[in-house]
């Protein structure tokens, strides 16, 4: 048996576990986990986003802060 053969044969068993595999892109995911949304322009974040980040958005991007973006953030 040459190495030709050796490689059809591995070719065909990996055939089968490649079956079994579902989809492995989180975008969907990642896209249900945006559910810190600021008040003032609508912009979506993570919900693993800290507060440093959202108080950097509210101060950079709007000049107010935290509480005032984002009144539903409970600092987790």
């Amino acid at each position: 048996m040459g190495n030709g053969a050796k490689a059809a044969q591995k070719r065909e068993r990996n055939a089968g576990k490649q079956v079994d595999k579902g989809p492995t892109s989180r975008l969907k995911v990642n896209e249900a986990a945006k559910s810190i949304i600021c008040q003032t322009c609508r912009q979506t974040f993570l919900l693993t986003t800290r507060a440093p980040a959202l108080e950097e958005h509210a101060t950079n991007k709007h000049s107010k802060s935290l509480a005032e973006c984002f009144p539903n953030y409970t600092g987790k």
